[in-house]
């Protein structure tokens, strides 16, 4: 297992005794990585048992083991010192975790505890443990999947807007969505005129119809995860959604979306992209 720890000033790998013979090393026995806490909701009536209601997932606390390693003891005093300050940095701690294939997947946590060592034992290392939670349940993907539909440089909707008229025209495309992690994926789409009313309709048919219009250059980002709709300017453009818009994600998988624009041209482009994410990471 690979992890890393780290802040706006520093990042700290955690398997440095393995490849370096020196530094920090997480030790066996990190607890805090598999399916995270629930807390669940029931109903109980007058009859027997209860009803399920649903479920919250909790923020997730994570103990990791260290093994902190130095070449002498002056150079183990920096390395402590290098981890109290990270630790310490209320800019904000991510925890990094690298799989097999060198994807990494990451979580904001902040320091909650331990870190308690035995000065006394040891010359040139030091053990201990360190809590940290991370708010969020979730290890995100740091690089994001996209497929750009339309444009001078991609293929176009459907088969080619090369092949459709460049004055007024609807443009209708297929995107195919490959969701590599363990839950549902928000995705995000980026639309850059000309063009209006943009549709974007899930694998299973739910349905965001924003009725605006764009101008040539323009955009428009529609972020499913956090529900918002603004221009390339940071503008709320939320007004122009139809009604009973439908913030749709992506399950684990492969799937298909669709994506419509009217009135475009050779430069409408739409740009979707996604970050899968995981509950657990072994």
């Amino acid at each position: 297992m690979k992890l890393e720890l780290s802040s706006a000033s520093d990042r700290l790998s955690l398997d440095g005794f393995e490849t370096e013979g020196m530094g920090f090393q997480a030790l066996a026995g990190v607890t805090g990585l598999g399916l995270p806490q629930l807390s669940v909701q029931w109903l109980e009536g007058a009859g027997d048992g209860a009803a399920y209601r649903g479920r919250r997932v909790l923020p997730r606390d994570i103990d990791i083991p260290l093994d902190i390693v130095g070449r002498d003891r002056a150079h183990l005093s920096e390395l402590v010192t290098r981890l109290a300050r990270v630790l310490a940095d209320e800019s904000g701690l991510t925890l990094t975790y690298i799989d097999s294939a060198d994807g990494r997947w990451s979580t904001p946590v902040a320091w909650i505890g331990g870190g308690e060592m035995d000065a006394g034992v040891g010359t040139r290392d030091v053990q201990t443990v360190i809590t940290l939670r991370a708010p969020s349940p979730y290890f995100l993907a740091e690089s994001p999947q996209t497929i750009t539909i339309g444009g001078a440089s991609s293929g176009g909707f459907l088969s080619s807007l090369s092949s459709l008229p460049l004055a007024s025209s609807q443009a209708i495309g297929s995107v195919q969505l490959s969701n590599e992690g363990d839950v549902n994926a928000f995705p995000t789409w980026e639309v850059t005129g000309p063009g209006d009313n943009f549709k974007a309709v899930s694998p299973t048919g739910r349905t965001l119809h924003w009725t605006g219009t764009l101008a040539a250059g323009q955009k428009l980002i529609v972020d499913m995860g956090a529900g918002t709709v603004k221009d390339g300017t940071g503008a709320n453009r939320y007004t122009s959604l139809a009604t009973a818009p439908a913030f749709w994600s992506v399950a684990p998988g492969v799937s298909t979306a669709t994506a419509s624009l009217l009135n475009i041209t050779s430069a409408s482009k739409v740009v979707c992209s996604w970050r899968p994410r995981k509950w657990v990471v072994i």
